[in-house]
């Protein structure tokens, strides 16, 4: 049977199988024992007289309370903010509507490094799909809230380039007249087997429906698209804190409601989206005035995304990725904050002064003299992007390309003299190549060298105004497009790297086209390059508005309008 601890008859503690009783310390005065076993150990425990309640009744030390506290406090404080953070994750996660492409636009194709192009199809729909475009909009008092797409009243695919290194934005005109392929919302069941019209209806058939009829049209792999609405566009300009722009005179646009006297204004909410929308108050009146005046909007607008102050205020960067997601609908490879991240950091690397922006070429339809079609220079534009080609220089200065106005002249190869240099470690890699550009025609005073260091990549650097020389000479060795650059210097200069080991024909590059005319890609297209911020929107000097009645300039209805704010007031 086992010993019991607890107290035996009368109080008295039962004797342990040691002798001492229970309790009893050793060298504790008379060695008297406890009465009333463990409840009343704890009595005694409890009372001040004791020696072990003197120990235990010990105060702790006023710093380590402190550091208690301090250390719970903080312990908080971390769950509270991982808690905090995860629901702002799963918040703007929850925000972002994304839509399948089902492979519509076609694919990039990676570099020699694995590196790929980006290629976005960014489209502004029309359509009065909630209380709130109907409001900013319009033409809701008989259809109310109307259901659907809408058309695509601004379109433009953005291309960063492989390397980061620069970006292109081109306009397509919505008047465009095109052929639409065959296609079927997969979110309505709307469906159409094919059509000639005009290119911003597609959208009616779905997002995808749109990316395809612009990758059938320009050739361009297109693997993302983002749409906005209106409320999406006066969402994004009051997430910055507004967008500045200039106008070049008083304008008053009586379609948009844009007014605005000359000069600079900063532009938030509703009139952020009339200086957007306004076809009628910029250039000749028509879609193309308007596209030149969006990209100096967007322009700003990168301007102030990039600028430190709102990058690094965390309130503006909520607002902002708040806003973001609540205003786009994008594919589903962009269906997430860390993908919208990815691609916002993409373009962050782009400097400014590498972004240009472009409005596709168009003509006069022979058919409408309302709309328009695809006009010359367009496909060397169209072939610029599809081939990863800048059109800013490497300092990020206009090239001889984008300043010209007219196509470059095709230079005789025997009018062409290359320094062939071997930036590899096999012998004779720079004869190989030099004779093969003889043996073509090219100047006898074609030589060779070593590179300064070893080349990973092949590179074939011109001088200024020696864009078409590069390009014969590229055409000739079957150099894609990318390999180009153009120098300070003066001359052609090629640099054989490691990605082209044997042979005298580029690898894979026997079928590539030959570089783009970049002259003719900017010819005609009103390019311009984002870090020009003293640009001005050109008000149309003709008679594009009317005001009870009478037709007049932006500027005169700006005039006989004086009791009507202006539209940042």
């Amino acid at each position: 049977m086992s010993e019991r601890w607890d107290g035996g008859p009368g109080g008295q503690a039962t004797r342990s199988r040691t002798g001492r009783v229970p309790g009893q310390r050793e060298g504790e005065a008379g060695g008297t024992p406890r009465p009333g076993g463990r409840a009343a150990a704890r009595a005694a425990a409890r009372s001040q007289g004791g020696s072990r309640a003197r120990r235990r009744a010990r105060p702790v030390p006023r710093g380590r309370r402190v550091l208690k506290i301090i250390g719970m406090g903080l312990a908080l404080l971390v769950l509270g903010t991982a808690g905090a953070g995860w629901w702002f994750y799963q918040h703007l996660n929850g925000n972002i509507n994304s839509v399948s492409l089902d492979g519509k636009g076609g694919s990039e194709k990676a570099d020699a490094f694995g590196r790929t192009p980006i290629n976005i199809l960014v489209m502004g729909s029309d359509g009065r799909t909630s209380k709130a475009d109907c409001k900013l909009g319009g033409g809701c008092s008989q259809t109310g809230v109307q259901t659907g797409n809408g058309n695509a009243d601004v379109q433009m695919v953005v291309h960063i380039s492989a390397d980061r290194s620069n970006a292109t934005v081109m306009s397509i005109p919505r008047d465009t007249m095109v052929d639409i392929p065959a296609c079927k919302d997969s979110a309505s069941g709307q469906s159409t087997s094919g059509y000639y019209g005009q290119i911003n209806g597609a959208l009616r058939y779905g997002p995808a429906c749109q990316v395809a009829t612009i990758h059938q049209l320009t050739g361009i792999p297109i693997d993302h698209f983002v749409k906005l609405d209106f409320s999406g566009v006066v969402k994004m300009s009051d997430a910055v804190g507004g967008v500045s722009v200039c106008v070049n005179n008083n304008v008053y646009d009586t379609y948009s409601h844009l007014k605005l006297s000359s000069g600079s204004h900063t532009l938030k909410g509703k009139a952020a989206l009339e200086f957007v929308r306004s076809r009628h108050g910029f250039g000749n009146g028509s879609d193309l005035g308007r596209t030149v005046s969006q990209h100096i909007f967007l322009s700003a607008m990168i301007r102030k995304f990039k600028s430190a102050g709102t990058l690094t205020n965390p309130t503006a960067v909520y607002g902002l990725a708040d806003a973001a997601t609540k205003a786009l609908t994008v594919d589903d490879g962009l269906g997430s904050v860390k993908k919208l991240i990815g691609l916002a950091a993409d373009v962050n690397k782009v400097p400014t002064k590498r972004m240009t922006f472009t409005t596709m070429q168009t003509a006069p339809d022979p058919h409408d003299p309302n709309r328009v079609v695809v006009g010359a220079g367009a496909k060397a534009l169209f072939s610029s992007i599809a081939d990863d080609q800048s059109l800013t220089g490497g300092s990020g200065k206009k090239s001889a390309a984008a300043s010209a106005t007219a196509t470059a002249s095709a230079v005789p190869a025997s009018q062409i003299a290359v320094t062939v240099e071997n930036g590899t470690e096999i012998t004779g890699r720079a004869s190989d190549i030099a004779k093969a550009l003889t043996g073509q025609g090219f100047s006898s005073a074609t030589t060779t060298a070593n590179a300064p260091s070893p080349a990973t990549t092949t590179t074939l650097t011109y001088g200024t105004g020696q864009k078409a020389e590069a390009q014969t000479t590229a055409k000739a060795l079957g150099l894609p497009t990318s390999h180009l650059d153009e120098g300070t210097g003066s001359g052609l200069t090629l640099v054989i790297g490691n990605d082209w080991t044997r042979g005298t024909t580029f690898p894979g590059g026997s079928s590539s086209p030959a570089p783009a005319d970049t002259k003719a890609a900017v010819s005609n297209a009103q390019a311009q390059t984002a870090d020009e911020a003293k640009t001005c929107a050109k008000v149309s000097p003709f008679k594009t508005v009317s005001l009870n009645g009478v037709a007049m300039t932006p500027a005169q209805a700006y005039a006989a309008s004086p009791d009507k704010k202006d539209s940042d007031e």
